[in-house]
């Protein structure tokens, strides 16, 4: 099984980027993992909010592949704890489908988008900018990582 993470465009703050290139560097001693970033549109400012979401999700229809699991970063996906989530990413490892995951851009995922996807998981009832979710997300990756294999990054 492998695991990728779509992102909607570069995460601009260097401080940021720093933290989840670590993040990810430590998730692949645990499984094959790998960011993709689909480039930020360019000249939205004569799309609508709409439009945006439609291009965006066709960038993200085209790096899916049919047997992929898809599961949507979406505020109105399920919650987990940390432990709970493990047991979930645990549950998907063992199916050995590729687990894809996806950050929308600022306004969220197209109809398209949210008709391809398996699930839906919320990070936290907060709202977070897409860029900072990012960061959350591959922590919590890694953290669920390290209770899978019981070693002592998490303590409850």
């Amino acid at each position: 099984m492998k695991t990728n993470l779509i992102l909607v465009g570069k995460t601009t703050n260097k401080h940021l980027a720093t933290l989840i290139d670590d993040y990810v560097e430590r998730i692949g001693h645990y499984m094959p993992f790998a960011v993709t970033v689909v480039p930020d549109l360019k000249n939205t400012k004569a799309l609508s909010e709409e439009q945006q979401k439609e291009r965006e999700g066709e960038l993200f229809l085209q790096r899916l592949k049919p047997s992929d699991t898809v599961v949507l970063l979406d505020e109105r996906g399920m919650e987990f704890s940390s432990i709970k989530f493990a047991q979930w990413l645990e549950r998907k490892q063992v199916a050995g489908k590729n687990l894809v995951f996806v950050v929308g851009g600022p306004y969220g995922f197209s109809q398209a988008v949210y008709d391809r996807a398996n699930e839906k998981i919320s990070l936290s009832q907060m709202t977070f900018s897409h860029q900072m979710i990012r960061l959350v997300f591959a922590e919590q990756l890694y953290r669920a990582c390290t209770i899978i294999k019981g070693e002592p990054y998490h303590h409850e």
